[in-house]
């Protein structure tokens, strides 16, 4: 848990939460915070050991420990990007996500929805521009239409983004974008319903949980919308059934075409009917609140519960 991005802290909570709630008469649980200025592992009275890189153990009380399996929950860099995923795949320790490559893919907003416009699932039009780029806000707007989303490519928890009404307020939304990111989507906006699918595997199948539709009380599902109330999440969606169905497909489909592992949250936006993706989360917030836990809960599944079939099908890999 931890890591190095603006959602650091809502990594810590994830994480605090995974450790609570793992049963503890089938694990052995231990915190392992990824810090810019160091790795450690933070005992039960809050002290910190530093984790040996080398390969990835701690010495606790003169004991050289190895872990089995890593509980990936960090959002963010680097464990939504693929650097960890990379080293520990290196270290040949299992883990909850999906494969480096898959998470680097998927965690590039740009790279992930070329891949999914190949694999036939409709996406928003779009614009990528890099800082330091000559910005032609005409041909800009050609493209995307008013309003439009202005985003951070490689960043999450809605950091660094914009709904822009108006063409002159574009700069201003590319600098509060390039404070999380040198690299910027400039997305059309889309008018339906938005929904989030929680997707993972139990038994070996790929199963879609049960759908939460976004409400947002404010203009988009922005940070204070995710993390201060300021939404209502629906689980699961009041949608008609032949829609239910259309989402369910195109969340398989996802899941499958980008080669996932573990839990997964995709976002879309439902325009007359057809689901339009906007991005693939592969490490999820995990508090009793989040959206994932939510949908398990929909499905009867306890935190505990849930948690150890992550762990269980990593191991399974």
């Amino acid at each position: 848990m931890g890591g190095f991005s603006s959602e650091r802290l809502i990594s810590l909570k994830s994480g605090g939460v995974v450790c609570r709630a793992l049963d503890k008469n089938k694990y052995n649980v231990y915190a392992v915070d990824i810090a810019r200025e160091g790795w450690y592992y933070i005992n039960e009275l809050d002290e910190r050991i530093a984790v040996d890189r080398n390969d990835f153990s701690v010495m606790i009380d003169g004991e050289k420990v190895r872990f089995d399996v890593v509980f990936n929950a960090i959002h963010g860099s680097p464990g939504e990007n693929g650097l960890m995923q990379a080293y520990f795949e290196l270290m040949g320790i299992p883990h909850t996500s999906c494969g480096h490559f898959e998470s680097a893919l998927t965690f590039n907003k740009r790279e992930c929805i070329a891949v999914a416009r190949q694999c036939g699932i409709p996406t928003a039009p779009s614009v990528f521009v890099t800082q330091g780029d000559d910005i032609d806000l005409d041909a800009i707007i050609e493209v995307t239409g008013l309003p439009c989303f202005v985003k951070p490519n490689r960043a999450g928890s809605s950091f660094g983004i914009s709904k822009v009404y108006k063409k002159e307020d574009i700069p201003s939304a590319l600098e509060e974008a390039y404070r999380e990111d040198n690299e910027v989507l400039i997305e059309g906006f889309l008018d339906g319903r938005e929904v989030t699918v929680g997707v993972m595997r139990i038994n070996g199948k790929v199963t879609v949980l049960p759908i939460t539709e976004i409400v947002s009380m404010n203009d988009f599902f922005d940070y204070r919308a995710k993390y201060e109330g300021l939404s209502k999440e629906i689980t699961p969606a009041d949608l008609p059934s032949e829609i239910e169905e259309r989402v369910k497909e195109v969340a398989i489909r996802t899941y499958e075409k980008l080669n996932m592992r573990g839990v997964t949250r995709t976002e879309y936006i439902i325009v007359d009917g057809i689901p339009h993706i906007l991005e693939v989360n592969t490490c999820p917030g995990l508090s009793a609140a989040s959206i994932v836990p939510q949908q398990a809960a929909a499905m009867g599944m306890s935190l505990t519960e849930f948690f150890g079939m992550m762990i269980e099908d990593a191991l399974s890999q």
